[in-house]
């Protein structure tokens, strides 16, 4: 037993026991625990007792430890969350072909390959080629004992015809007006644009080979050639419609062919209105400008539809001007009846024989031209087309690549200087102010739909700075519940354009300031 310590002033405080002796009494004084059926499971040690005074406060008891939860606290970093898959690609069913008809399809042509003289083919007319066609055919079917049925025969019929004499798997697509674009990346990938969409089809071609026979069918109407030595070809089809081909080696994985399609009915401005592009004020302004032979420049980025407003725009031309077009692929579809299309070539073999379109546009201007129209500005013939505009050629028309119409001023700058003239920034810049009316930009918005975004007058130069302002112009007010963008054409409050005297000249001011007054309206 320990003795007790006493101390002055104060209560007798104990001396802090070991461990041993702590447990020692507490032992003693306890009760004989009952017995028990099952073993009790150890208990941690108990932690050695501290002495303390009885003035001070006792020591807080131990925390528990907080157990582990699924959440991290403040302090914890978050864990990173997994990237969702990307979505997968959706492909248009175009056809229902199935993998054994493709096999089926090609055993039959190799077959009819074999059998038929190409050359004595090549003599016959379209009609008379089909049918020849179509009887080995289904003398090939027969012998070889396929089981098909009548529709089948008669798709595979069609199908083969299509490879022999047209343009194979490309038919369908070519046979649809609502395609604007069709583009092929090697034989087993093919895609079209829809409504400002892209998406993949489920179109392919037997090999690489068979599209590369295909590319060599469509430039080779035109006078044109596509092989290794020549692997870049621009090209057209019979109904206006651009292609561009580029083959091996520049292409890695097969011939690439893309192929612009135009509408069998031409657009005309009330389309424009009907799909939005433009509102009415603003397509009777088009009407002012092309009609009161304004010099015009339409700017925009690839597929905003500048051609297809180039088009629009020269319906407003009288019948009686005469209007010569330069064009690398003649695709525009002029409607007036005294009309000279004019388009490049490219060298020959020797390489020689090549006509560029400055060459063109410098012969248009001896073959006494009312308005001369350029399908598509990209070099130093802008020399020559703004010296046209500034010498009595008044209406006359081209497009460019640019994003807004004061990029598309710069860019024709670019272009003139690139064309080595060496002639001050000034004096280029002049020159533009004096030939160019009006700048007209399209654009493509993110929706796929296409607008006509801006219509644009060039006033005049301050120092070195050409000076422009909008007299309309699109704004974008939201989006649809579709995902469609919503706005107004509304124009900037300008009462007197530049080109209203031009527009007074032709007794059409009248119409001009109603349309400018619609458009304040529409604010």
């Amino acid at each position: 037993m320990f003795g007790k310590r006493t101390t002055t002033g104060g209560p007798p405080v104990q001396p802090p026991p070991s461990p041993a002796a702590a447990a020692r009494p507490a032992a003693e004084a306890a009760p004989p625990p009952p017995p028990a059926p099952k073993p009790a499971a150890p208990k941690p040690a108990p932690a050695p007792a501290a002495a303390f005074s009885s003035d001070d406060p006792p020591p807080p008891p131990p925390k528990a430890a907080a157990p582990k939860s699924a959440t991290p606290n403040a302090t914890s970093k978050p864990t990173a969350r997994a990237a969702p898959p990307p979505p997968k690609e959706k492909v248009a069913q175009i056809d229902n072909r199935s993998d054994e008809y493709y096999r089926t399809k090609t055993e039959v042509f190799n077959a009819l390959i074999d059998t038929i003289d190409l050359s004595q083919l090549a003599q016959l007319d379209q009609e008379s080629a089909r049918e020849e066609i179509r009887d080995i055919v289904i003398e090939i079917v027969s012998i070889k004992n396929v089981v098909m049925s009548v529709a089948e025969q008669e798709t595979l019929l069609e199908d083969i015809c299509n490879d022999v004499l047209g343009y194979g798997p490309l038919e369908p697509l070519l046979a649809r007006d609502d395609i604007a674009d069709i583009m092929v990346n090697g034989a087993g990938t093919t895609y079209i644009e829809v409504a400002g969409k892209i998406q993949r089809t489920n179109i392919r071609f037997r090999d690489n080979a068979q599209l590369m026979n295909i590319c060599q069918r469509i430039v080779s109407q035109v006078g044109r050639r596509v092989d290794e030595s020549s692997p870049i070809c621009d090209a057209r089809l019979a109904d206006g419609s651009r292609v561009n081909v580029i083959a091996p080696p520049l292409a890695i994985d097969g011939p690439a062919l893309t192929i612009r399609k135009f509408k069998k009915d031409k657009l005309k401005i009330t389309d424009l209105v009907g799909f939005g592009s433009i509102s009415e004020p603003g397509a009777e302004i088009l009407r002012i400008i092309g009609a009161s032979r304004c010099n015009t420049l339409i700017s925009g980025g690839t597929g905003s539809g500048k051609t297809t407003l180039l088009n629009t725009l020269t319906a407003f031309i009288a019948p009686g001007e005469r209007v010569i077009t330069c064009e690398d692929a003649a695709e525009l579809q002029l409607q007036q009846p005294h009309v000279v299309r004019l388009e490049t070539r490219p060298a020959n073999l020797e390489g020689s024989g090549k006509v560029t379109m400055t060459d063109l546009v410098k012969n248009c201007l001896r073959m006494r031209p009312d308005r001369i129209i350029v399908g598509e500005v990209r070099g130093p013939e802008a020399f020559d087309l703004l010296q046209a505009m500034n010498t009595g050629h008044d209406g006359s028309m081209g497009t460019l690549h640019a994003n807004t119409p004061r990029e598309a001023l710069s860019r024709l700058e670019s272009m003139i200087t690139m064309g080595g003239f060496t002639l001050p920034q000034r004096t280029i810049r002049e020159m533009i102010v004096g030939s160019i009316d009006v700048v007209i930009q399209a654009s493509r918005l993110r929706d796929g739909s296409r607008k006509i975004v801006s219509i644009t007058e060039v006033m005049g130069l301050e120092g070195d700075v050409i000076v422009t302002q909008d007299v309309m112009r699109y704004e974008i007010d939201g989006e649809d519940k579709d995902g469609r963008l919503t706005g107004t054409h509304r124009g900037t409050g300008i009462g007197r354009p530049r080109f209203w005297e031009r527009a007074k000249y032709f007794n059409m001011d009248a119409d001009l300031g109603r349309a400018l007054d619609a458009l304040e309206e529409s604010k």
